[in-house]
Order: C-alpha cells, then sequence, then structure tokens
C-alpha cells in the first residue's frame, strides 16, 4: 500500500500525536515507567527455559548375564515404548544385571503433553511388567532427566561418619526447600547403609545352618504385625509388641533355634554396621568422599534473586552446622548468570553508544538527540512485551536485544532524517513530522514486518535448536514492531519539539557528495549489464566463499571449566575406577590454575548446565568438573591435565575438554554402524575406526561396545543335584551370598530402611579360588561341596551391548585436535567411508552422528520454515508494491549479503554455525527492507510524474541517507557482540553481508529496475 492513500487526515498517527501532546506525554510516562518495572521483574537464567522430551527407564536383574538382560528386558520394553505417542526413538544398553533406555520423543511433541506421555510410558511399562523375569527389580522412571541443577553444594564432615553428614545435609535440604523460585533440592553420592552379617559359608555348613534359616529368625523376630486393641469404656487402648531390632548389638544378639540349641548369631558371625559394598556411586571433593546437594531453579524464576536467597541461607545454616561439617559451593550458575547478564548489558551499553554516535554524527545534535531519546522507549516497550510473553533474561534473549538494537533504531532514524529534510527544503515543523508518516510509514512497516519474517524460520522450526533459539525470533519481533510505532509517533512528537525550523528551499541534494553519488548511480544504470554481472559474479564468489568457511554446530562455552572424563575397560571393578580418580586428584591438586575440582565416581555429574552430556550408572566410569580461576587459566590448566592424561593414565580411556553449547553431544565426531549380529558389527566398527583414526584431525578413535571381558560360568551337573536335592536357584543364592552377600530382612532406624545383608568374609569372598569347596546345604546338618555338582570355567562375553531402537549399534567416536570443527572432519571422514559402504553387507549401514548429524537436523529443521518465511515476505511485498516485478526485484536483493558474509568469516577466521547460519537467514530480511523503500520511493516519483530514469536515479539518491545510516547503525551495533563466543560469527556474518548488500543495493537495483523496465535516459512511461 502507498503512503499516499493512508496518510491523510484522522489516519495520520504523526499528527495524532502531535495535536494531542499532553496524552502523547502521559503514555510516554506510562511506558517508560512500565518499562523499567517489567525489566527488574524479568526472570534471569543462563539458558532459555527448555523442555527436554526424554526419558530413562532401568531394570535391574541381578545375576543375569548381558545377553539374558537385552532379550528379555531390555528389548520387551523397547518394544512396548515404540507405541509411545510421539515416539522417536529408544537408545539402549545392557549389560550384566542391568538395562538402560532412554526415550525420546520427537520435537514436535507439544511442551504441555510431555508429562502426560511419561505417565503413559510408565503405564505400558506398568502394563508388561508380569512379562518380564520374576526376579526383575523396577523398572524404575526418570522423567526430570532434564533438570539443571544450577547450584550444587559439596558437604564433606571431618570426624562424622557418613550418616551423620547425611542427616546433616537432609536438615539443609528441608531449609533450603523453603526458598522461593527453588523447585527441587537433592542429594548426590548418598551411601546406603547396611548391617552385615559376615559368616563363613563353611562355618555354616558345619552348623548345618543356611541363609534361608536365618532370615526367617530375622523376620520372625523384627515382623511388624497389629497386636489388637482393647476397647474400653471410653478410649481405645491399641496393643504394642516389642522386640524389633533397635540397634546392631540387638542383631547380634540374635538367637538361632538348630536342632534344639540355641546358638547366638554373634557367636558365629561379625555383625556391624556399614555402607554399600561397593558403593554403586559416589561424589568427591578435593580428594575426600563428600555429599552433594543441588538445587533447581523453578520455572520462571530469577536465578539471580535465588542465588542471593541461597547465599543469605547458606550463611546462617554454616552457623547452625556442627564443628567439622564443612561446604563449598562446586557449581555457582547464580554467579554465572550475573556475570554473562552484566557483560551482555554492558554489551548492549557499548550497542547503545555506538549508535547513539552514529546518530549525532549523521544527524547533528537535535535529530540524533530524538534518536537518542527514542531508543530507552523501544528498549522499554520491548521490556514490557517480554515480561507478558514469559521470555527471561537469558543468554539467547540478551543477544537477540543487542541485535535487535541494530534494527530498532532503523525507523526512527528514517523518520527523523525524513522530518529534518523536509524542514531543510522549506516545511513547517508540523508538516515536516507528520510528512514521514504519510510518505513513509507504510514502506516502513512493510520494511519491518519484512525483516521479522526473515527471522521466521527459527520460530517454525520443531527441533531442540529451534525451541533453544526461539526468543531470537521474539525478542526482535516485538522490539521491531515498537520500534514502528515509536517511529510514527514518538519521534515526530520529539523532532517537532527539539528541531528548528530553517526558513528557505535549500537543496539538500546539491551537495559534491551527493553529485558524485549521483554520478556513480547514473554510471551504473548507464552499464546496465555490466552492474548486473558483477553483481552476479559477486554472488557467485560468495557461494564459493562460504565452501571455505569452517562448519560449526555449536561452539565450546566460555565458562571457566573443564570436564574430565576416566573410562577404564567395560567389566572393571568400581574400586579400580575410584583408585585412577584418586590419582587423578593428586594431579588436580598441584594445579596452580584450578581453584577447585570435583569427581563423580560410577556415575556423572547433575546435570549443572542445560547442555551438559549427562552419563548414568557405570560403575567404570568417572567424571571430573574443575574449575579453574579464569579462562586463561583453563586454557593453561586443560593443556597440562591432557599431558598427564596421555603420560600418567596408561590403560584408562579419558579425554578433557571446555563445556559445550548446544544440544548435549557426547563426542565431535561419531559414526554408528547398524545391523543384527554383534560380531559382525564389531568387525565393521574396527574397520570404520581405522578409517576415523587415519584422518590426522581425529583422536583416540574407539568403538563404545569394547573388548569382550571374562566371566566364570558354573555349570551344574542336573542329574547329581537332583540326586541330592539341590536345585539351580539354591546354587545360585549360595555363591550370591558368598560372594555378594544376600539380603535377609530389613532393620529399622528412624526413617531409613536398612538392608540385614548375610556375606563371606573378605578374604573368602575376595577370591575365586575357594568356590569349588563352597558348600550346599542339604538338610539334617549336611552339605556338600560346590564341586561335586558342578563344574567351572571362564568364559569371555560381551560387556555391554548397544541398541538404538531395538536395532543393535556400535558407536565409532572420536576427539578433534584444537582448531578444527567437528562437523568439516566428519565430512571429510564420511566421504572416506563411502567404499566400505558399498560393501557392506544388506541389513547393515553407517550413519554419521553427533554435531554432524544434530547440524544437519537443525538445519532441515529451519529449511522447513523457509517456505512459509518467503510465502509471508511475497504477501507483505504485494501489498506493498501491488506488482510482481516489483516484488521479485525485491525478493532477488535477499541473497546479496553472501559475499560480504564469506568474506567477514573467512578474514576475521570465524566458522559458519547454526547460529551464524540464522543470521544469514535473517540478513535477507534486514536487506529487503531497504529495497522496499528504495522501490517504494521510485514508485512514488514516478505516480507524481516524475521521468521514470530521473525517478530511479533521484529516489536512489534520496534513498541513500536513510539506507546508509540505518546500514551504518546496524553494522556498528553488532561490533560489541562480534566478541561473544555463541553470538560473534552471527555479528559477523550480519555485519559483512549488510555492508556489501547495502553498497549493491545503491547500485544494483537502480540498474536491475531500469534493464526490467527497459527504462531509458530521458524515456518517459507509465507509471509501475
Amino acid at each position: 500500500m502507498s503512503g499516499a492513500g493512508p496518510g491523510g487526515g484522522r489516519a495520520n498517527l504523526s499528527a495524532a500525536a502531535l495535536r494531542f501532546p499532553q496524552l502523547t506525554v502521559f503514555f510516554l510516562l506510562v511506558v517508560a515507567i512500565a518499562g523499567a518495572v517489567s525489566y527488574l521483574r524479568l526472570g534471569q537464567a543462563e539458558d532459555p527455559d527448555f523442555v527436554f522430551r526424554a526419558m530413562v527407564v532401568r531394570t535391574l536383574w541381578p545375576g543375569a548375564t548381558t545377553e539374558q538382560v537385552d532379550q528379555l528386558v531390555t528389548d520387551r520394553i523397547e518394544r512396548k515404548l515404540q507405541e509411545t505417542p510421539y515416539f522417536k526413538l529408544t537408545k539402549s544398553y545392557s549389560r550384566p544385571g542391568e538395562s538402560m533406555i532412554v526415550v525420546e520423543l520427537r520435537d514436535v511433541a507439544p511442551k504441555k503433553e510431555v508429562a502426560s506421555i511419561w505417565y503413559q510410558v510408565r503405564k505400558k511399562v506398568g502394563d508388561i511388567r508380569s512379562t518380564l523375569p520374576a526376579e526383575v527389580v523396577g523398572p524404575f522412571f526418570n522423567d526430570e532427566f532434564g533438570d539443571v541443577f544450577g547450584t550444587i553444594y559439596a558437604f564433606t564432615g571431618d570426624g562424622f561418619t557418613h550418616e551423620e553428614l547425611r542427616r546433616a545435609v537432609e536438615d539443609v535440604r528441608g531449609e533450603l526447600l523453603r526458598l522461593p523460585d527453588v523447585a527441587k533440592v537433592e542429594l548426590f553420592g548418598v551411601q546406603e547403609q547396611r548391617i552385615y552379617v559376615e559368616v563363613s559359608p563353611r562355618a555354616l555348613a558345619l552348623l548345618g545352618v543356611d541363609a534361608q534359616r536365618i532370615a526367617a529368625e530375622l523376620q520372625a523376630q523384627n515382623l511388624v504385625v497389629p497386636a489388637g486393641t482393647v476397647q474400653g469404656p471410653s478410649r481405645a487402648v491399641p496393643m504394642r509388641v516389642t522386640g524389633q531390632f533397635d540397634s546392631v548389638r540387638e542383631v547380634e544378639a540374635l538367637r538361632l533355634s538348630i536342632d534344639g540349641r540355641q546358638i547366638r548369631l554373634g557367636d558365629i558371625a561379625r555383625v556391624f554396621r556399614g555402607y554399600v559394598d561397593p558403593p554403586a556411586y559416589t561424589m568427591r571433593f578435593g580428594g575426600t568422599q563428600a555429599i552433594g546437594l543441588g538445587v533447581s531453579m523453578a520455572a520462571r524464576g530469577d536465578v539471580i534473586a535465588l542465588g542471593e536467597n541461597l547465599e543469605r541461607a547458606m550463611a546462617r545454616l554454616k552457623a547452625q552446622l556442627p564443628v567439622g561439617i564443612e561446604f563449598a559451593k562446586v557449581s555457582d550458575q547464580p554467579r554465572i548468570v550475573r556475570d554473562a547478564v552484566g557483560l551482555f548489558m554492558r554489551v548492549l551499553a557499548e550497542a547503545v553508544a555506538i549508535v547513539l554516535a552514529v546518530s549525532f554524527v549523521s544527524l547533528g545534535l537535535r535529530a540524533g538527540s530524538v534518536v537518542a531519546l527514542t531508543i530507552p522507549l523501544v528498549l522499554a516497550g520491548t521490556f514490557i512485551a517480554m515480561s507478558a510473553f514469559g521470555i527471561d533474561l537469558h543468554r539467547v534473549s540478551t543477544g537477540a536485544l543487542v541485535i535487535a538494537l541494530g534494527l530498532l533504531v532503523d525507523d526512527a532514524m528514517i523518520a527523523i532524517e525524513m522530518m529534518s529534510r523536509k524542514i531543510e527544503e522549506g516545511l513547517d515543523r508540523f508538516s515536516a513530522a507528520t510528512f514521514a508518516f504519510t510518505s513513509t510509514a507504510f514502506p516502513m512497516l512493510t520494511g519491518t514486518l519484512v525483516t521479522a519474517a526473515g527471522f521466521l524460520p527459527i520460530a517454525t522450526a520443531k527441533s531442540m535448536t529451534g525451541e533453544y533459539t526461539f526468543s531470537i525470533f521474539a525478542v526482535v519481533t516485538i522490539a521491531l514492531l515498537v520500534s514502528w510505532v515509536a517511529a510514527v509517533t514518538v519521534t515526530p512528537f520529539l523532532g517537532h519539539w527539539l528541531l528548528r525550523e530553517r526558513g528557505g528551499d535549500r537543496e539538500v541534494f546539491d551537495t559534491p557528495f551527493y553529485r558524485r553519488l549521483r554520478a556513480l548511480i547514473e554510471a551504473a544504470m548507464r552499464r546496465r549489464w555490466l552492474t548486473i554481472g558483477a553483481t552476479v559474479v559477486s554472488f557467485a564468489l560468495g557461494l564459493a566463499g562460504m565452501g571455505l568457511t569452517e562448519k560449526q554446530f555449536f561452539p565450546t562455552s566460555d565458562r571457566s571449566e573443564i570436564l574430565v572424563e576416566m573410562w577404564l575397560p567395560e567389566g572393571s571393578s568400581y574400586r579400580a575406577t575410584e583408585e585412577q580418580a584418586r590419582r587423578l586428584e593428586t594431579v588436580l591438586a598441584h594445579d596452580a590454575d584450578v581453584a577447585t575440582y570435583v569427581a563423580y565416581v560410577g556415575n556423572g555429574s547433575p546435570r549443572y548446565y542445560l547442555s551438559l552430556d549427562q552419563q548414568l550408572y557405570r560403575p567404570n566410569f568417572a567424571q571430573f568438573v574443575v574449575l579453574t580461576r579464569d579462562t586463561a587459566g583453563r586454557d593453561r590448566a586443560l593443556a597440562r591435565i591432557r599431558a598427564a592424561l596421555e603420560e600418567d593414565f596408561p590403560g584408562v580411556r579419558a579425554r578433557a575438554f571446555r563445556t559445550p553449547l548446544g544440544p548435549p553431544v557426547a563426542y565431535p565426531v561419531q559414526f554408528r554402524v547398524a545391523g543384527d549380529d554383534p560380531a559382525r558389527l564389531k568387525e565393521i566398527a574396527a574397520r570404520v575406526a581405522a578409517i576415523v583414526r587415519d584422518d590426522p584431525q581425529t583422536i583416540d578413535a574407539h568403538a563404545d561396545w569394547g573388548e569382550r571381558s571374562p566371566a566364570v560360568r558354573v555349570r551344574i551337573d542336573q542329574d547329581q543335584a537332583r540326586a541330592l536335592g539341590i536345585g539351580s536357584a539354591q546354587v545360585a543364592r549360595a555363591l550370591g551370598a558368598a560372594l555378594s552377600g544376600a539380603t535377609l530382612g530389613q532393620y529399622r532406624e528412624n526413617d531409613q530402611l536398612i538392608d540385614v545383608v548375610l556375606r563371606a568374609p573378605p578374604g573368602e569372598r575376595a577370591s575365586l579360588d575357594g568356590l569349588r569347596d563352597l558348600q550346599l546345604q542339604l538338610g539334617r546338618g549336611r552339605s556338600v561341596p560346590l564341586a561335586q555338582v558342578a563344574s567351572i570355567e571362564t568364559t569371555m562375553e560381551e560387556p555391554i551391548l548397544w541398541r538404538r531402537s531395538r536395532e543393535p549399534v556400535v558407536t565409532v567416536r572420536a576427539d578433534i585436535v584444537e582448531g578444527v570443527q567437528a562437523p568439516d572432519v566428519s565430512t571429510r571422514i564420511d566421504a572416506r567411508l563411502a567404499p566400505l559402504r558399498a560393501q557392506l553387507p544388506s541389513g547393515y549401514r553407517i550413519d554419521a552422528g553427533g554435531p554432524y548429524e544434530e547440524n544437519a537436523s537443525a538445519q532441515a529443521a529451519i529449511a522447513a520454515g523457509i517456505p512459509a518465511m518467503l510465502a509471508v515476505m511475497l504477501g507483505l511485498l504485494m501489498i506493498q508494491v501491488r506488482s510482481f516485478s516489483l516484488a521479485f526485484m525485491v525478493l532477488v536483493t535477499a541473497p546479496l549479503g553472501i559475499v560480504g558474509i564469506a568474506a567477514a568469516l573467512l578474514v576475521f577466521r570465524q566458522p559458519f554455525g547454526f547460529v551464524a547460519s540464522l543470521g544469514a537467514i535473517a540478513l535477507g530480511g534486514m536487506i529487503m527492507r531497504n529495497t522496499v523503500i528504495l522501490v517504494d520511493q521510485i514508485r512514488q516519483d514516478r505516480a507524481a510524474g516524475a521521468p521514470p530514469w530521473e525517478a530511479v536515479r533521484e529516489s536512489t539518491v534520496r534513498r541513500f541517507r536513510p539506507i546508509g545510516l540505518t546500514a551504518a547503525a546496524s553494522v556498528l551495533a553488532m561490533i560489541p557482540l562480534s566478541r561473544d563466543v555463541l553470538w560473534g560469527p552471527m555479528a559477523l556474518s550480519i555485519m559483512g553481508g549488510l555492508v556489501v548488500a547495502t553498497v549493491l543495493t545503491i547500485l544494483f537495483v537502480p540498474a536491475l529496475y531500469v534493464a526490467w523496465y527497459r527504462i531509458a535516459p530521458g524515456a518517459r512511461g507509465a507509471i509501475v
């Protein structure tokens, strides 16, 4: 729609703002105050709220082999899970005695339905519980897999038992749960207590006592049963029977009736209190076993306020803790967010200062002041909308604010530039203030909406990364719409009061600069085909340059932390893993750049930031979170830690790396080999690993299954066993009791239920040599050695089996050297795998995973939104210009910035990552905005009767200053953001692309216009 029509009369918002000045001032004050209040009330977080569409299903089957767990537990549960609504895939592993399944939903699963879907998962798995082996324990469900414990404390107790420390930490937990913004408080690394009854199986055999007899005696005395109630005339009196165990000494004093004899349990066994041995999972802080306390923030909470409340609460509780119990903060998200938000606010302030400098230098003091006063009002309106739509201040929204800042001044600068020019041409202030609305308000609105539409693929992307970056679209769109409203109301209102009437009729564009510019545009128009050809060549060069840029998914973060992972061979014991962790603690303790470090043995760290790839329940695994004093110290310490791991830890697969950003990804290079036969899979995976290993930019290529590990198989002579009255279950229970211990019952203490475990003394259970002499009870005090009914042999078995949606999968993984990008390395290796793929048997395949796959998925989700973006843009353009040819002319200018993008990234050696690709897409909208205003000005001039050639040239001359000023403001405002690790490549892409595109717009569009409409110098033609 042209500005001429709707601009007049009562529809002129600029005139309305001037005619009712007090009302206008009132609304400005309301917006300013409400904006300040909204900013102070905005929640603050490190990352945007994000729904993890993943759930963990863990099932235990003590004593089962890897193959048994895989076939009878994992496969059955996975088959049922495939019926889940919005099912995407399952990732699972089976190992001796344990099944672990992670079920993932498709990214299109609505946030509000995820909780109900997890309920259905529980129900569906519960329906098949009866089909699982009877000895199975579980399944256990964790649908809070994505909870982030941004603040974690490590508690240690000098002179206190682990249980005493746990009770103290539980008291702290109860206090913290009362704080506002706290969603959850959990303990990590807590060791369960046990009452151990240690007795030699041989001694039990001589006495004719078995574990079942002891268990029956324990339960008979310790059982809580109702004893009835005496019903009196006025009250009911319940009866209580004593005798339940109240101490370890009472367990020790238990009397066993054996063939008419009474034997005290303590006379034949050692009874004592201890902890699960070996532990399943421990937390260590500074070389000492600790208990972790993690605090998770409620949705829409303010992490800064939460941090302040935690500081006050912990200072108060510290004075109440017993002497000897200390705690330290090992994860401090509030501090990180406070520093990050403070940094972005400084970046925003720098960007504001740059924009103001551009305004004052280019427009003068008074016109620049109008822009300066408009900026805070637009930001205030943006904060009001962010608060209303629930958008907090975090890594994405603050970056989007800086991006928006370079754009939100465009409309104000166009409006005030038009007003200033009209005053210089002799119009009075009122007429000049209202002229912009009649002339450019609606082209500006179209341009604003087209720019916002450039971010539309982010909003429509159905992926984790799209959801993560959605705030870019939301914040930029809000800021642009608010800026347009301000440009047609606030800017003319302020300009009316601040600008002076000059009088006279001065030709603004008759200066040496504009005469040279006019000559340049004239030359481009006369040599139209040369100009168009040069533009096409530059576009081709840009495409070629983009091929030379490094490809990236998400960069590593600037957190001053190092993650260290240690993997021992599959089948390694917890004790062996703990020993290696202790050795690394010694290395870290002597590193001057290391502030603190915390280790998790047998499990991974709790998710203390969104992008952590969380590891679960592996006895051969230990993970360290190393906090350094600053980022420079982080890089120095990282090099030393890597050297120490390589030189001093043989037999341990260890890696040290910086914390990443973006969706959780385990390794930078991953290739999945899928098929049916595990032996064939491992053979193919070995060949894939060799190809990955041959790439000079990969480190430690390996497969995730590991080598076969030894196991002891007890083959029972069933005929002999039946003749003696012995069953396989009895043999298994006897072996379990001797080696690992058998649970006899439970001991109640306060709020704890403590298992009573019968096991052999350390010397007997730590060795396999005496298994042949293990005595099996026959009844009536008789026993036989195990060797009489069974043979013992050593065999090799798979330590772990991985599946992906029920299909066996071996993943070949590798790290990469410093200074290269994972997608580039994966792309190169993927091409080298082509000959191997051609030789694969039917039913087998090799797929690229990791950042390569995630980036492709995220880009596909973005690309899916491009047709909608183009449709919206084309619709807006048709409404504005009402011409297919003009709309097409605007669209073809969208990719003009690609040569500038490539040049900026190559010159500054920055990768083209996912965020940078978002900037490249959005850049097209920014470019088209300028083109819309230019072609609409040509259209208006031709409608006013100007000769076509002159209309094209003079319109370009007149629109040069607003186009140049807005481009300069946008480009220079990005300078502070270009230093950020996440937003830097995006900022450089926009800066380089906008600079080149602005130049091409001024020269290419006039040349294309006169070529398209075949306009010759001095020609007169119809209006288009």
